[in-house]
């Protein structure tokens, strides 16, 4: 009984299994969660760490790009084949005087009055002189007697000289009548020449132009003293300017002295009429330079037969020189000024080389480098004190260099 009772329980165990234990599926669940925290855990940290030396890649760029200065160049122009130059000149007649009286006595009239157009040997006043026509009739009186003496001398002298042949008279009566006949023709002489003066002196009793040319002052009138000379009372009865040719004296500075050549072209300008020009050929220079301004004085002659251009009038001239054709113009701003002469920044390779130069003119704004610089050149604008050779730098921006 008891056997065939196990037989069962054996046969219903069988045919009825136990079921699994609960807790297995959930330790499985529970690995898989950890292994995804710990995946999602290192991919945070690889991720952080990649995040973290991109940005500090990105800082250390900008670090460098923020240490790297920024700079403008621009670059050189090239010289030109003729350079023109404005300088101020000063206008005067090509002949201009003073007329004077060269005798003396009273103003009777005159013909001319400022601004009247004379030509030479025209008649511009009339002087009364009655001392000097007093005078004139006194030495034509003298000059008769003189004449009338020399007459009487020669007669005696050849009356002696023929008794001397005969040995009626004593050699040295003769002599002495011949001297006599010397001394008569001496004053006769003398008398000549004093009525020939006080002829001349009448003569300027009329005062005539002494060339062509325009009256620009007036400093008489009818019956005024007029007195001979120019240094004693009234001076001067007019003054006569020539402007149908004019003179114009130019300073041309000493940087541009040796370009200036006789015979050149110049054109004449007028700040009141800038469309009208002038047209002027330089005929001389003064081959010096003035110690107290540093200027060449050049004169160039100007037709004025319009008469347009007035002597004294300040005018521009216009020169046109030879330039340097292998020079350049750079911007002032672009110098450096250092103990070992000057320089300038120039950008090759992303780096600072200061450049030695030379400097022609100065236009102002710009310069002129006659040695040192290319066209090609990079030159740094508004460059700082500080800026050492070598320098890397960044272009930014290029400027652009106005006309020279």
């Amino acid at each position: 009984m008891e056997t065939t009772q196990l037989n069962e329980d054996e046969n219903l165990t069988t045919a009825n299994p136990a079921p699994a234990a609960p807790g297995k599926p959930k330790r499985k669940l529970a690995v898989w969660v950890i292994c995804a925290v710990v995946v999602l855990l290192i991919v945070g940290i690889v991720s952080g760490i990649h995040s973290r030396v991109a940005a500090d890649a990105a800082l250390a760029s900008v670090a460098v790009q923020s240490s790297t200065p920024s700079v403008r160049v621009t670059h050189p122009q090239a010289g030109e084949q003729i350079q023109k130059i404005d300088l101020p000149g000063n206008v005067q007649a090509f002949n201009d005087t003073p007329i004077y009286a060269r005798t003396s006595g009273y103003l009777q009239r005159w013909y001319v009055d400022i601004g009247s157009h004379v030509h030479q040997g025209q008649l511009m006043a009339e002087i009364e002189t009655p001392e000097l026509d007093q005078q004139l009739q006194q030495a034509q009186a003298d000059l008769k007697t003189a004449e009338a003496n020399l007459d009487m001398a020669a007669i005696t002298s050849k009356r002696w000289q023929n008794l001397l042949a005969k040995n009626a008279v004593s050699k040295q009566e003769t002599d002495q009548a011949m001297s006599d006949l010397s001394a008569r023709q001496s004053a006769v002489s003398a008398s000549e020449a004093n009525v020939r003066r006080l002829q001349q002196l009448q003569g300027f009793e009329k005062v005539v132009a002494p060339f062509d040319g325009i009256v620009t002052a007036r400093n008489t009138d009818i019956g005024a003293l007029v007195e001979a000379g120019a240094n004693s009372g009234p001076k001067e009865l007019f003054h006569l300017a020539a402007i149908n040719r004019l003179r114009v004296y130019i300073a041309v500075p000493e940087a541009y002295a040796n370009a200036v050549t006789n015979g050149g072209t110049v054109t004449l300008t007028e700040t009141d009429r800038p469309d009208e020009t002038f047209k002027g050929t330089l005929i001389r220079n003064s081959n010096s330079i003035d110690p107290e301004s540093r200027t060449l004085t050049a004169e160039a002659d100007v037709d004025n037969a319009s008469g347009h251009l007035l002597p004294g009038a300040y005018v521009f001239v216009h020169l046109q020189l030879p330039g340097n054709p292998h020079s350049v113009t750079v911007p002032s701003n672009a110098l450096l000024f250092r103990s070992e002469g000057l320089r300038v920044a120039v950008v090759r390779d992303n780096r600072i080389v200061l450049a030695p130069i030379s400097i022609g003119h100065d236009y102002g704004n710009t310069v002129e480098v006659t040695s040192g610089l290319t066209p090609e050149d990079a030159v740094v604008l508004d460059p700082p004190d500080s800026l050492a050779a070598g320098t890397t730098v960044k272009v930014t921006d290029t400027g652009k260099q106005g006309p020279a």
